[in-house]
């Protein structure tokens, strides 16, 4: 197969080829000459057009992450691939290239309008994240089976389709079934679809689609039920609590347990093992429930330590506005009185009277920095006491609850550590009957090997549980340690920031007020 760009030298997508397109289609005259002379910022632009490059290859567009509207059409693109950083793009037109396959597009969850037009394409698919998809063009390629059109019914905004000049197009059924199959669409090909057409593709194929959409109902709420899964099971985990609501922890203990395994084939273990099992569950469900509320408390203190927060720096704010707003009458008074006045000494007075107001002005908002540092500070303590001690409470509760859990193992060993003995005992004296497997035997060779295995087995769990003791508290506390200093830097970074910018505003009404232009004054 002889390709396009055999005969034709391939593009690159380069820095140079970039500055030239957006210099070309940005503004001209006196606006483009400033553009030019002050550089092009590749983040800003929202519009680019590439067209007719003999590009093979889409790179070097990471810097458009504005961008809404891309042309790559009448290339050489094989391709789809480096438009992950575009997730502003709403048109995107890829018609007339060599694409065989749909790929690439992950990332543009806000693509609107979209054209694969003349290209090499067989399969409609990888487009699930283009949820707002309105218009899609794919005519001329070698799509051959209507069963693609089924995947388009997942754009539930999809109005205007183009398959025109696809093997599929032949089919003496394409268009009943395309308007069946997409009963929202509106134009078909470029034509709008008729009441006529519809209603024979509907009786056509009303069989098929009911299927379909008992299909479509059960994979739905299947989707339905692990998404809310997976949101209940953030929610444990935000509460540090995951995998605490049920056995889940008491199974893990036994999951490696090879010794456990063989002692459960000894009279009266599969009874304790329930009873442990029930009571250790239980003392597990008690921390589940107990982290969920604790959970719910500490969201609560931090939403209510960010309203105080809101409102102190609303009230800052209004108050700093206040003394902006009542200077800026007076000094405008001054300006207008300066500049209508033809005597030097009373300018000297007015100006050294002005210079002192901005100087007043500039004590006063620093007062009111101040007094809200002073403010937010008291606020911000009592929140790191509250939090610390909450976080302190729960973690003091779990140990204990933690330690039940503990202590029921402790017994658990002591009772499966008597039976194994006295299984011992009765096979010295050859006075056991019941059946054992090999393996289960082989343990009862001499004492030590039992109490080894035995001990082992309680060793594990021991682990187990200090190891998730240890994981919860350390999560909590790491929680709690992230989220107190993210208050403090966060008002560190705003005491910064307000003080540069009274700094700079004084400044700037200071410079003003130097650089006025008395030159009529003196002459």
């Amino acid at each position: 197969m002889i390709r396009l760009y055999d005969t034709i030298e391939p593009n690159v997508i380069d820095e140079e080829l970039l500055k030239l397109a957006v210099e070309e289609q940005g503004p001209q005259e006196a606006a483009g000459q400033v553009a030019k002379q002050e550089g092009i910022n590749f983040k800003d632009v929202k519009s680019l057009q590439l067209d007719f490059q003999n590009i093979l290859r889409i790179d070097n567009l990471w810097q458009f992450v504005s961008l809404r509207k891309l042309q790559l059409d009448n290339n050489i693109i094989e391709k789809i691939d480096g438009l992950e950083s575009l997730v502003n793009l709403v048109w995107l037109d890829l018609s007339f290239n060599n694409i065989e396959t749909i790929e690439g597009l992950d990332t543009l969850v806000n693509l609107e309008d979209l054209s694969l037009f003349s290209n090499r394409i067989a399969k409609m698919d990888a487009m699930d994240s283009l949820v707002k998809l309105q218009v899609f063009s794919i005519g001329n390629n070698m799509i051959d089976n209507l069963l693609n059109v089924i995947y388009l019914r997942r754009f539930t905004y999809l109005r205007s389709l183009n398959l025109a000049g696809n093997p599929i197009c032949e089919d003496e059924e394409y268009k009943l079934f395309v308007t069946a199959y997409l009963p929202d669409l509106v134009y078909l090909d470029f034509r709008l679809i008729d009441a006529h057409t519809r209603e024979l593709g509907d009786a056509k194929y009303q069989y098929s689609i009911y299927e379909l959409k008992h299909r479509e109902n059960q994979i739905q709420a299947k989707l339905e039920e692990e998404q809310a899964t997976i949101a209940e099971l953030e929610k444990h985990k935000a509460a540090y609590v995951e995998y605490l609501n049920g056995p889940f922890l008491f199974d893990s203990l036994y999951s490696e347990d090879v010794e456990a395994a063989k002692l459960a084939y000894l009279p009266g273990v599969p009874e304790l093992l329930e009873t442990y099992k029930t009571k250790f569950v239980e003392i597990c469900q008690n921390i589940f429930d107990y982290g969920l509320v604790q959970q719910e408390k500490r969201k609560a203190e931090v939403a209510i330590f960010y309203e105080c927060l809101e409102e102190a720096l609303q009230e800052n704010r209004k108050q700093g506005l206040k003394e902006v707003e009542d200077f800026d009458k007076t000094y405008t008074g001054y300006l207008h009185t300066i500049r209508n006045s033809n005597d030097i000494h009373y300018v000297d007075n007015k100006m050294s009277e002005c210079a002192e107001e901005i100087s007043r002005l500039f004590d006063r908002l620093m007062t009111l920095e101040m007094q809200l540092v002073e403010q937010l500070e008291e606020t911000i303590n009592n929140f790191e006491r509250n939090i610390i001690d909450m976080v302190g409470v729960f973690v003091e509760n779990v140990q204990g609850l933690m330690a039940q859990c503990r202590d029921l193992e402790n017994h658990h060993h002591e009772k499966l550590l008597e039976i194994s003995i006295n299984t011992l005992e009765k096979i010295v004296k050859s006075e056991f009957d019941e059946d054992l497997p090999d393996d289960v035997r082989a343990l009862f060779s001499d004492k030590d090997t039992v109490v080894n295995a035995v001990g082992a087995s309680h060793d594990i769990h021991l682990l187990k549980i200090d190891n998730r003791e240890d994981d919860l508290i350390t999560n909590v506390t790491s929680w709690c340690t992230a989220t107190v200093d993210k208050v403090h830097n966060d008002e560190l970074d705003r005491n910064r920031k307000r003080v540069k910018e009274i700094n700079q505003y004084v400044d700037h009404l200071q410079s003003d007020l130097d650089n006025m232009d008395f030159g009529d004054l003196l002459d």
